[in-house]
């Protein structure tokens, strides 16, 4: 019910999808603390992924959270904001799950009779233990996983963010998405994967709708050029589809650690413009959230081990800038394909710029980022007009659409200025028809 009162302020910045963690009883074994620390305080909630207690697993609802008709509110809710609800689903229990009792042989034991916990190193995650793929009694444990995602589906979650699906067998995957499509052709599935290139592209053909990707490390002019190249211009992009985070529960990369607002502004502007698909790990996105944990890319005093309760109003935040890079990607139609950008030549290795493009050239939208969320950059553009359709002899008209400015533009070279004080980017809607008069109710 807490939930269901944030919706008109999360639609109201233009998003499609609220994303919910694990929403089940939360381990009491082996607790987690603030920080992630081994020894957890009376009264800390532990971390929604370990999964299970007395009160219950997968298929039940933390009872601090509410019961089974509380989410049927929130999702009621959630689409009378044209809002839809998505669940994270973490196959993996706490030492306290009732699998380990009812179903001993789905885990692995080590001599001593202890159940073996979860690691990737270095990280240690003794309040999680995974589950025993190579147990004898496979089927049963894949049956048992598959009626998870079918009762979620059952009660209207058509949306399941997997959590590390790269740890579990690809052959489990082929086989549960496929059955899980049969009865619910319009699940998406998001694979949190972040491995190597070949176990994530493996993962999407498995039948994974979208991606984690490798956006969030991507910080050069010329990363970003190669990354999107190969996701767009190879055959990845037949199977492959994209979605930019640039946080996560898990991650606060340094850039953001040290770059300021600015550089939070930088990389939603990235996020929203290069793919189709793009998510934020929020509140701490929009309130710029930077402090981290001591030399980690983890968020200090992260609410994945305790209750945060936000102002999310505090001075500094960046919630406009999202609704109107949400109104943008709504309103043109070449934002919403990932596979159609292009870059352009832009004379400073600070600057990038790129367009996009409906298939009939009516819609196309030029994008140029300061890479630098502190200076001001600048550099000439190289319009690729022969490209767009533009007669470089005429003059044309483009809107900017964050600044609500337009400009007369002529020829293949156009001067660029950026001040992130000011903008982190421009993005220009290009109209060729220089002289009929514009639509400005398109911006207000």
């Amino acid at each position: 019910k807490d939930c269901a009162r944030l919706l008109p302020e999360i639609a109201r910045m233009g998003f499609n999808v609220l994303y919910l963690p694990p929403i089940h009883p939360i381990g009491k074994k082996f607790r987690k603390g603030k920080n992630n620390v081994v020894e957890c305080e009376p009264g800390d909630p532990g971390s929604p992924w370990a999964v299970g207690s007395d009160e219950g697993g997968h298929k039940e609802i933390h009872p601090e959270l509410g019961t089974l008709d509380d989410l049927h509110h929130l999702i009621k809710k959630a689409k009378e904001h044209k809002l839809d609800l998505a669940l994270d689903i973490a196959f993996q229990c706490s030492p306290d799950h009732p699998y380990v009792k009812s179903h001993p042989e789905w885990f692995r034991w080590r001599p001593d009779g202890t159940i073996q916990y979860a690691e990737n190193p270095p990280k240690k995650y003794e309040d999680i233990v995974p589950f025993n793929f190579d147990t004898e009694d496979r089927m049963g444990l894949w049956k048992e996983l598959e009626s998870i995602i079918l009762f979620w589906a059952g009660h209207g979650i058509k949306i399941f963010r997997i959590d590390n699906p790269h740890t579990k067998p690809f052959v489990f995957w082929d086989w549960v998405i496929a059955e899980v499509k049969k009865r619910h052709p319009d699940v998406i599935f998001l694979s949190e994967a972040f491995t190597r290139p070949k176990i994530m592209y493996r993962l999407a053909k498995a039948g994974f709708s979208q991606s984690y990707t490798y956006f969030t490390w991507r910080n050069t002019k010329q990363e970003f050029q190669d990354y999107l190249t190969e996701l767009t211009r190879t055959d990845a992009a037949e199977f492959f589809r994209p979605n930019f985070w640039p946080n996560t529960p898990d991650i606060l990369p340094e850039h953001l650690q040290r770059g300021g607002r600015g550089a939070f502004a930088l990389r939603a502007v990235m996020a929203a413009t290069l793919s189709s698909n793009y998510g934020i790990y929020g509140p701490a996105f929009e309130l710029c959230v930077s402090a981290p944990i001591p030399g980690k890319e983890e968020y200090l005093y992260s609410e994945k081990y305790e209750i945060k309760r936000w102002d999310w109003n505090a001075p500094g935040n960046i919630k406009d800038l999202l609704e109107r890079l949400n109104m943008i990607r709504l309103e043109n139609p070449a934002m919403q394909i990932t596979r159609n950008i292009r870059f352009c030549k832009i004379e400073n290795d600070q600057l990038l710029a790129y367009y996009k493009a409906t298939g009939d050239y009516s819609n196309i939208i030029i994008v140029i980022v300061n890479l630098n969320p502190s200076q001001t950059q600048a550099g000439w553009l190289q319009v690729p007009t022969s490209e767009l359709g533009i007669d470089k002899d005429k003059s044309y008209i483009v809107h900017d659409l964050l600044s609500v400015e337009k400009h007369t533009w002529q020829g293949n070279r156009s001067y660029i200025e950026l001040d992130p004080s000011k903008a982190p980017a421009h993005i220009f809607r290009v109209d060729k028809q220089s002289d009929r008069e514009s639509d400005f109710d398109y911006f207000l």
